[in-house]
């Protein structure tokens, strides 16, 4: 069974960045479609960027350029880096693969204010 740990989030200004990771333990993730997730308050989870086992990504279109995943195989591990941060960025965020997900981390909480 994988786990999925989130970390990096925090509290930035605006226009700031931040680098959030997702470290699975269990097993490997390598050979997975990777995705990160988020949530902010009453809101539905959304889908924010992807990327292949080959390392082919995409994104939402909300994240117009300013967010780009990558993923160390050596190390288990899903980035996020995320640059020119919105206010409207804050939430909490998520790793994890496509249907069928493993089991949900704690998630990592972004929040962008002045």
């Amino acid at each position: 069974q994988v786990q999925l740990v989130e970390s990096g989030g925090g509290l930035v200004q605006p226009g700031g960045s931040l680098r959030l990771s997702c470290a699975a333990f269990g097993s490997s993730i390598s050979i997975y479609v990777m995705n990160w997730y988020r949530q902010a308050p009453g809101k539905q989870r959304e889908l924010v960027a992807t990327i292949t086992s080959g390392g082919t990504t995409n994104y939402a279109d909300f994240v117009n350029s300013r967010f780009t995943i990558s993923r160390d195989n050596t190390k288990n591990t899903v980035y996020l880096q995320m640059n020119s941060l919105k206010p409207e960025d804050a939430a909490v965020y998520y790793c994890n693969k496509g249907p069928p997900r493993f089991p949900w981390g704690q998630g990592t909480q972004v929040t962008v204010s002045s």
